[in-house]
């Protein structure tokens, strides 16, 4: 739990007795890992914990009067795409110890990065009077706590979307097109979006199975991400501020293409990658196969 120097008076910690985060995998309910090594842009995060509220006790630590009311709310924020939101969010008047249960099925193209997990007990209405130094506005926070999970995975982690080519500026007999924003500093997964043509039912139907692949899905899927990985380091090659000595903030586009540049080409700078691209754009393809291992045995 978090215990910050707030200007106004707070109850103990003990009015509140929140259970440990849990993951709910396949219907199992598991303590919240460090990280999901295995997660990629397909899977959804199941989570769930339990709350108990004592009230009268916070209301009294905090000195406010009995009519105040306070109000729970589990907020989640995900560093790879910048974005967040509400859990749930419950009001309480009255007194007595009530039990909150805290459950939400997070969409996958919504995460990407840290998912960060912060609980609070907030003042929802300040109530008739309180005692002095007693916090007065609405959303002061009384308690709060914090979890993360760090999600990461092998598979390309951006939003995908399937979409009909013939309503758009694409080529209609195109399988696929990864979009890439131009700049380095931005979020990942507000600069990549992979669109798939509904058209090309083969790609549609695999990335449907993407869960559980037959083998034809993989194949596709594999030549798919192979693409993607090209086109990710084609862009980042081309640019001047991309080099193995850049420091892009955590989760950006530059961090996550200089990730992929140093998985793949480990032994290699991005220098010499550079001039291989530049001087032989075919054999840079050739190599960049064989470093994604396509259609290849892990």
């Amino acid at each position: 739990m978090s215990r910050l120097a707030l200007p106004y008076r707070t109850p103990p910690a003990a009015v509140v007795k929140a259970g440990d985060w849990l993951l709910i995998v396949e219907g199992e309910e598991v303590p919240l890992p460090e990280a999901l090594g295995d997660w990629d842009y397909r899977t959804d995060v199941e989570l769930r914990r339990s709350v108990e509220v004592d009230v009268r006790g916070a209301r009294a630590g905090a000195g406010l009067h009995e009519d105040a009311r306070l109000a729970l709310a589990a907020i989640w924020t995900a560093t790879g795409s910048n974005l967040r939101g509400a859990m749930r969010r419950t009001t309480f008047s009255g007194d007595g110890v009530r039990t909150v249960d805290l459950h939400a099925v997070l969409p996958g193209s919504d995460l990407g990065g840290v998912l960060t997990l912060e609980t609070v007990l907030v003042l929802s209405a300040p109530g008739s009077g309180s005692a002095p130094f007693a916090p007065r506005r609405a959303g002061s926070v009384l308690w709060s706590d914090q979890a993360s999970l760090r999600l990461q995975g092998d598979a390309p982690q951006f939003p995908m979307t399937i979409i009909d080519f013939t309503h758009t500026s694409f080529p209609d007999g195109a399988a696929w097109h990864l979009q890439i924003g131009p700049d380095l500093e931005s979020a990942a997964m507000g600069s990549l979006l992979l669109l798939i043509n509904e058209r090309c039912e083969a790609v549609a139907t695999a990335f449907a199975n993407a869960a559980k692949p037959r083998p034809q899905d993989r194949a596709v899927l594999e030549t798919v991400y192979a693409d993607c990985a090209r086109v990710m380091l084609e862009h980042a090659l081309r640019q001047e501020s991309f080099t193995d000595e850049a420091d892009f903030p955590e989760d950006s586009l530059g961090a996550t293409l200089l990730d992929l540049f140093h998985r793949l080409f480990p032994d290699s700078s991005v220098r010499d990658r550079r001039m291989r691209l530049e001087r032989s754009p075919s054999l840079f393809g050739s190599e960049l196969q064989a470093a994604v291992r396509i259609f290849q045995e892990a």
